[in-house]
């Protein structure tokens, strides 16, 4: 569990940098407190002026659905993420982020398929496999990175900012 965990959070911490987003942490192994079960956590900052309304609500839907990408590379299968268990509050955080812009049920739900297709693409990226694999194998081995060791990580593979191919 702790191996398919640490890719999909890999997955969202790199479309996060991606993105242009600040990871604060990343652990497979987080406090279970009084709120839900959890099996990992990310922390994610956003720098609010940087975008627009409507340029957030898609960054926000891509992080939240590169999770479940990552764990589709990895694993090969192809699912929907809407229709797995484990990937509910991803497909709520990009539903709710994707409202906005199409409060047509049947849009947003073609929307979110082709960012989840988009996503798949982006970390399926020679370059952004090897630095997200790289991201798992430290989370493995220390269940827990701060921010700056994911940066580290990353811009050994990749240049974010403008990032990758899309």
């Amino acid at each position: 569990m702790s191996e398919v965990s640490a890719y999909h959070e890999a997955g969202h911490a790199l479309m996060a940098m991606i993105a242009g987003a600040r990871i604060l942490s990343v652990t497979i192994d987080p406090d279970w407190d009084d709120g839900p079960q959890r099996h990992a956590d990310i922390q994610i900052q956003w720098p609010m002026e940087r975008f627009d309304s409507r340029e957030l609500s898609e960054k926000l839907a891509m992080v939240a659905l590169a999770g479940p990408a990552a764990e589709m590379i990895h694993t090969g299968d192809p699912y929907h993420p809407g229709l797995i268990a484990e990937w509910t509050s991803d497909w709520e955080l990009a539903w709710e982020a994707a409202a906005p812009r199409f409060p047509d049920l049947r849009k947003r739900l073609a929307y979110l398929e082709q960012i989840t297709a988009r996503a798949y693409r982006i970390l399926a990226q020679d370059d952004c496999w090897a630095a997200l694999a790289t991201v798992v194998d430290n989370l493995l081995a220390h269940e827990t990175l701060d921010g700056s060791e994911v940066e580290e990580i990353v811009h050994q593979w990749i240049a974010v900012g403008g990032g990758p191919r899309q």
